[in-house]
């Protein structure tokens, strides 16, 4: 919360947050945030996938393994003021949103690192309260399922991936995967592999000077041409086009 108060619904839970004060939502709980009596109320939000902060030490599990097990054994995701300001956790949102808005250079890993310090901080402000990362969470790490999948799409993007690889690491058969996913993440997984080999291609395009051809093979795309067909039904340009509107040129 910025400024003003809002009530934010968690599932059955209700908090009234004041300034300084944080609420953290987890992944398919329904949830809602409004002024309580009408009054103004600004508040900043980040949505991220924690499926895909992938990044860990070699004694931890995966983040999403421990606030899963955060989620089950009940931790608080209220948080006042006093707690949030002990893990920056308002210096980091307006980090985040500037950098978003900026999008100077490295500034995806900008984010990603601050958004590291807040999720790290908000273990370690739970670890205070007597939460500790046991065996559970390391169970895990190797299960994937329909809603931490896009991990395991991250990981194999740029090797041709193939749908029914995807549904068989879930367990699934292709047919309900297909059907499960589309209806999870509103696209088909193979829409949602083009675009995020898309998104990745869009960086090359702004930070570096690779040709057409070397990003294709970096992405995931079977060749050049490939790549140029997705970006412009995608984006309704060319790679080039959209390199040199960045100030880039071949």
């Amino acid at each position: 919360m910025l400024e003003g108060n809002a009530e934010m619904t968690c599932g059955s839970e209700k908090y009234t947050a004041g300034k300084g004060d944080m609420v953290l939502f987890h992944p398919k709980v329904v949830h809602s945030i409004a002024s309580p009596d009408g009054s103004y109320a600004k508040y900043a939000v980040i949505k991220l996938d924690i499926s895909r902060m992938s990044l860990t030490t070699s004694y931890a599990p995966k983040l999403r393994s421990i606030f899963r097990s955060a989620e089950k054994k009940g931790m608080s995701i209220y948080f006042p003021a006093s707690e949030a300001s002990g893990f920056d956790a308002e210096r980091i949102f307006s980090n985040c949103v500037s950098e978003m808005y900026q999008q100077s250079y490295g500034f995806d890993l900008m984010i990603r690192t601050d958004l590291y310090r807040l999720l790290l901080g908000i273990i370690r402000c739970w670890q205070a309260h007597g939460f500790s990362v046991d065996s559970e969470a390391y169970t895990e790490d190797a299960r994937y399922d329909i809603y931490n999948i896009t991990e395991y799409i991250d990981e194999k993007l740029s090797s041709g991936v193939q749908v029914s690889e995807i549904a068989e690491r879930c367990g699934m058969s292709y047919s309900y995967f297909a059907k499960k996913f589309l209806s999870v993440y509103g696209k088909t997984c193979k829409e949602y592999i083009e675009e995020m080999r898309i998104i990745k291609a869009e960086e090359f395009l702004v930070f570096t000077d690779f040709d057409l051809n070397r990003i294709s093979q970096e992405t995931g795309f079977s060749d050049c041409s490939h790549l140029i067909k997705s970006f412009k039904k995608l984006r309704g340009t060319t790679p080039k086009q959209f390199r040199m509107k960045q100030g880039k040129t071949e």
